[in-house]
């Protein structure tokens, strides 16, 4: 399982998301894909998203069974702590 959740970037990488995922609802996308995919999609919306922000969320083995990639402006980061995944906030 995959999800792509897309903050304040250009409506073209929306589109082409569109191609691999199903977008739920404006700027966040689900979908089930390979690691080669995934990891494309990843480069694609990085080289993408200009002053926008995205994060990666998807299935993995480890001990919350996924893992998460942030970049960009979210006003967020991802903190592990032991292995576990936690959300910081900014500001």
């Amino acid at each position: 399982m995959l999800v792509i959740i897309l903050e304040s970037v250009p409506v073209s990488l929306r589109g082409e998301l569109s191609r691999w995922l199903i977008e739920v609802k404006a700027g966040i996308f689900i979908g089930s894909v390979s690691a080669l995919v995934r990891d494309q999609l990843w480069d694609l919306a990085l080289s993408k998203i200009k002053e926008g922000g995205i994060w990666q969320i998807y299935t993995t083995n480890n001990e919350q069974g996924y893992t998460i990639r942030q970049q960009g402006n979210t006003g967020k980061i991802v903190e592990d702590f032991d292995g576990i995944l936690l959300i910081k906030t900014l500001f």
